[in-house]
């Protein structure tokens, strides 16, 4: 039986791919938590500095899988509802993060694209958030997500209307960062990630992204105080040192890996 969840490390960059194309990439909790499993381990593993999550086949992922919670039972009913990790999980990783959608995007797999942090999509490729036309409500925090990203009217417009968006409309609120050709997109978002692979620190990314997702629930104030406290702990690291010398000797940065305190 072949693996419904791929890894692959190019370069610094692993690429994570839902593997269940006969299904459209329809996620099952299995699926759910072995993703979270390899979050887990790039979180962990020095060789990886950014990762990409994409879909085998037409599909992104259509979502969960329908005709599996049909037939399901009690016990399938309890994995969903208590994960083994929120679906927000990825916010936590200290590494970035891309989401590389290559076809059809719906429900719950919406809201863990919308859980990376940049998102790319193909030329086409249609995404729903579904739950109103399926008798749901806003699952899984997208309800928190969707308005910081695309603001409140757009949100409640895609989640009250579940209708179905293009590729070019996402890109044009501002729920997608660039739009390429089918056969480009994979390659685009991988050389993306590269490049923050290579040029950028990781600890600056790190910290960054903590600042930002904290930022979101802070004052102008606090979070500017908390900014100068991540400055100041970042003069300590050789990562600047390095920064500046890699700038001035007109080279690539050559920035150490992330050190185990980071890797919560």
């Amino acid at each position: 039986m072949p693996e419904n969840l791929l890894f692959e490390l190019r370069g610094g960059v692993a690429v994570l791919t839902f593997n269940r194309p006969e299904r459209n990439n329809a996620l099952t909790p299995a699926m759910r938590d072995h993703y979270f499993d390899l979050l887990e381990q790039c979180r962990d593993d020095s060789a990886v500095r950014a990762i990409v999550l994409t879909g085998a086949g037409k599909s992104f992922s259509v979502g969960a899988d329908v005709a599996g919670l049909k037939a399901s039972g009690p016990q399938t009913v309890e994995r969903i509802l208590q994960p083994s990790r929120p679906v927000h999980y990825a916010l936590s990783i200290p590494k970035p993060l891309i989401a590389a959608i290559n076809g059809g995007c719906a429900g719950v797999s919406l809201v863990h694209a919308l859980c990376c942090d940049v998102r790319f999509a193909a030329s086409g490729a249609k995404l729903t958030t579904a739950f109103a036309r399926r008798g749901l409500v806003a699952e899984y925090g997208v309800s928190w997500l969707l308005p910081r990203l695309v603001g409140q009217a757009r949100a409640l417009d895609l989640l009250l209307s579940a209708r179905v968006i293009q590729a070019e409309e996402a890109e044009r609120m501002g729920l997608v960062n660039a739009v390429f050709p089918p056969a480009e997109l994979l390659d685009k978002a991988v050389d993306y990630a590269s490049d923050l692979a290579q040029s950028c620190s990781p600890a600056s990314m790190a910290a960054i992204k903590r600042q930002v997702y904290g930022d979101l629930e802070r004052g102008i104030d606090e979070a500017s105080a908390r900014a100068l406290e991540e400055m100041v702990e970042s003069f300590r690291r050789p990562d600047v040192k390095e920064g500046a010398a890699s700038f001035l000797e007109r080279r690539k940065p050559e920035f150490e890996p992330l050190s185990p305190s980071w890797q919560s």
